[in-house]
Formats: structure tokens, C-alpha cells, sequence
């Protein structure tokens, strides 16, 4: 493919599917290894809740990472978490691993997390060519979801045979190896905001640099604004219910694999809703849905994905219960490839960063809560339950973009463009306003 013969492009990529090798056998065996040591469903809705309740400081990382080089963050966040997943076969190693411990480095690897994936997204513009977006974003998610298809497909066996505690150790070396290949990574100078209106004088430029800690916030509002007023907010708000119910759904997932035969159906089952998610990244740049209104995409894609969510879990033959389940995630795969071209194509560059950490953060941030839900859920129904409970919430969230009128009115992707995205400003204040949204 021409796009490969970018060399930055082709660093970055090598390093995600490298640094994706690790989180995709991290996140197995961390589920395994808390509901082996706790032996209970909650102790897993406490490890998901505590994985991704850092998600919420994306909120706050975004001004950051479009202020400071590149490459450090994305070395450096991969040397941190290579030395943070050795502490588990160290202390398995000397006799005091405990479930405690565990759940003590699960909320900060996925800090770091916070931090490296929305850098990645910012990254990419900076090295590819507007047109190239839709392929780099589904090259992205094809080698994010295919390293989850080809790990989950041997994450049981390899938990049966080598044990959980021993892919930490293999985790951390893929660590390792992707930061080094993110050492030679050669991008632009990140660009810093500043005012670059014509009026803009010496004094307020250096009223900025002494005043670094409202700069930021603002910089950080900027970027709740760039969401939050203009009419894709509806598409925001559905995706944080969505969460939700993922994240009810992941924490009684091995309670619900362990009723169907073990750890062998659980990575069958993970691997079937990555082999879901890649399918749709792959197809997406082939199906033209750039000319299709957002809202009306996102409408019947969660729809068929609630349905088939809920309706999986009913089979009595394992097969079945796979295949549907791993359909579910299909349209969730296409709609990932277009969100992330539109926040590509029509926000600044110089606020990409903070944009993708604030919407990624705003994304998950239901999540920690459906965790805890599900897990405390898993405790007093079967988890069969859970995960019906939880398809049926993802529909309704398509029904009602279906029927919400500001959500049909969504332009198609090929039709977004910088005007459209920038919030509506007032014209005699000069500030942002909400008060037209949705027109």
C-alpha cells in the first residue's frame, strides 16, 4: 500500500500492533487473574471499575499532550507500564500476590493509557495526507482489533497452559519493544495555542506564558466545547450509555464464559467481539458510508447491535452464542472508523489532542459505573441476565437517535468540515454558546 511507504506512518503502526499485543493479553489475564485470586464477580466489577475510571482524566490530559512533543509521550508512557506489569510476576515470584495488588496497578496502567492512545490519534494527521484519514483510522482499527482477534483466540489456552501471571511478563517485554520502535518516530513540533488574531500584542502574549495554569483550562474547555456545542453532543451522550452497558458486560463476562465451559470460551468469546469489531473497521472504507447522514448511520448500526447483544446470550448451543455475540460488535467496528476521520478532518490541529482525550474520556466515562453495576448485578441474577439487560439498553440508545430530530439532521462525514464543527459563537460576547444547539 502506498500509505506504508510513510515512514512515520509505518513506525507508529508496527508500535501499535506491538504495544496493542500487550494491552489485548493484559486485559485477559487481569480479569482472569482478580476473579481467580477474589473468586467472585465483584471483585471483577471492582477491577473494571478501577480500570477505567481513569478515563475520566482525559479530560484533563488533552492540553497537555498538544503541548508537548510527541514522541517523549509515547515512548515514555510504554517504558512506564513495561516496569508497572513486572511487579505481578516479581510478587508472584517471591509469594505475595494478592487480589489487593492486583486492583492496585489496574487503575494505573490504564492511566498511562489515558495518556498514549489519544496521542497516537493526534499523531496521525500530523504524518498523513487529509485524504489518507479513513485508511490510516481503519488500518488503526483493523491492527487494534485483529491483535484483540488473534490474542483472545489463544489468550485461554495460553492462561491454561502458561498461567495468567506468566502473560504479564511477556506484556511487559512487548512494552518494551514498542517504545523502542517509537524512539525513531520524527514529527512535527507540537503546536502550542496562542492568539493569532491580528490584535494580539506583546502584553497579553506574555500575560499567557505567566499564566500557564489558565491557559490550560482554557485550552481544556475549548476542547469540551468543540463537542459539546455543536449537535454531534447527541451522538456523545448515547455513546456514554453505550459504555456503560460494555462495561457491565465485560465484568460478568467470565462468570458468564466459566458457565459455558471456562477459560477457553472466555477468550473465544473476547475473540468473537474483536473478530466483530475488525470486520467492520476492514469493510468500512469499502461500504462509502462517508455519504451517509451520521445520525441515521449511528441509528441502525446500535440498533442491530443492541439486538443482536441482547438476543445472544438466549442460545443453548455455545456456537451460536458466540457467532451472534461477536455480530453484535460489527457495527460498532464501522462507526469507530468514522467518528474518528470526522474529529480528524474537522477539528484544528492544534487542538487534536486535547479533542480526542476529551471526547475518549467523555466516552467511557459511564463505564467505571456499569462496572460496579454489572458486577454487583452478576451477585443476585445470572450474568446471562446482565448481558440481555445490557443489549437491550444499546437499542434503545439506536431507537432514540432514530427518533431524535437534532440526531437525523447530522451531516454525512464527507460533509463535515471545520465551520460545521467549531461552535457557534455569541456575537457581541465573543464567547461560545450552547443556545443553538441542534440548530
Amino acid at each position: 500500500m502506498e500509505i506504508f511507504k510513510n515512514r512515520n506512518f509505518s513506525l507508529l503502526f508496527i508500535g501499535r500492533i506491538l504495544t496493542n499485543i500487550g494491552d489485548s493479553l493484559y486485559a485477559v489475564a487481569a480479569m482472569w487473574l482478580v476473579y481467580s485470586l477474589g473468586g467472585s464477580t465483584l471483585y471483577t466489577g471492582i477491577a473494571g471499575f478501577l480500570s477505567i475510571l481513569p478515563r475520566i482524566i482525559q479530560l484533563f490530559s488533552g492540553p497537555m499532550i498538544d503541548r508537548i512533543p510527541l514522541r517523549g509521550l509515547l515512548v515514555y508512557t510504554q517504558l512506564f507500564q513495561a516496569l508497572l506489569l513486572l511487579i505481578v510476576p516479581i510478587s508472584h515470584y517471591f509469594h505475595f500476590l494478592t487480589v489487593g495488588l492486583v486492583l492496585a496497578i489496574t487503575p494505573i496502567l490504564t492511566t498511562i493509557n489515558m495518556w498514549f492512545y489519544p496521542a497516537q490519534m493526534s499523531a496521525l494527521p500530523k504524518i498523513l495526507d487529509k485524504k489518507q484519514l479513513t485508511q490510516g483510522n481503519s488500518l488503526f482499527s483493523i491492527a487494534y482489533q485483529g491483535i484483540d482477534v488473534a490474542c483472545n483466540a489463544v489468550s485461554g489456552a495460553l492462561i491454561v497452559v502458561l498461567g495468567a501471571v506468566s502473560l504479564y511478563l511477556w506484556n511487559s517485554l512487548g512494552f518494551f519493544i514498542g517504545a523502542l520502535l517509537f524512539t525513531q518516530l520524527r514529527l512535527k513540533t507540537p503546536i502550542i495555542n496562542t492568539p493569532n488574531n491580528d490584535n494580539s500584542t506583546s502584553k497579553s502574549t506574555s500575560s499567557q506564558q505567566h499564566n500557564p495554569m489558565k491557559n490550560y483550562f482554557k485550552d481544556m474547555k475549548e476542547g469540551l466545547r468543540f463537542i459539546f456545542a455543536t449537535p454531534l453532543s447527541r451522538i456523545q451522550l448515547g455513546i456514554i450509555v453505550v459504555n456503560a452497558a460494555g462495561g457491565a458486560t465485560f465484568t460478568v463476562m467470565p462468570a458468564f464464559a466459566n458457565s459455558l465451559g471456562g477459560a477457553g470460551v472466555y477468550g473465544i468469546l473476547l475473540m468473537a467481539q474483536a473478530c466483530g469489531s475488525l470486520l467492520g473497521a476492514v469493510l468500512a472504507p469499502y461500504m462509502r458510508i462517508e455519504r451517509l447522514r451520521l445520525g441515521y448511520m449511528f441509528a441502525a448500526a446500535f440498533v442491530l447491535s443492541g439486538a443482536a447483544w441482547s438476543l445472544s446470550v438466549f442460545s443453548h448451543w455455545t456456537w451460536l452464542v458466540v457467532l451472534v455475540y461477536g455480530l453484535a460488535w460489527f457495527p460498532g467496528g464501522v462507526t469507530n472508523v468514522i467518528i474518528n476521520t470526522v474529529i480528524q478532518k474537522a477539528v484544528p490541529e492544534r487542538s487534536l489532542g486535547t479533542v480526542f482525550a476529551a471526547a475518549s474520556g467523555l466516552s467511557g466515562i459511564a463505564m467505571p459505573l456499569g462496572s460496579l453495576i454489572g458486577g454487583a448485578l452478576g451477585l443476585i441474577a445470572a450474568s446471562s441476565s446482565v448481558i440481555a439487560i445490557c443489549g437491550i439498553t444499546v437499542l434503545g440508545v439506536g431507537i432514540y437517535w432514530m427518533l431524535d430530530p437534532v440526531s437525523r439532521r447530522l451531516p454525512s462525514s464527507n460533509e463535515v468540515d471545520e465551520s460545521w464543527f467549531t461552535p457557534p459563537m455569541r456575537v457581541r460576547s465573543g464567547n461560545y454558546s450552547l443556545d443553538n444547539l441542534g440548530s
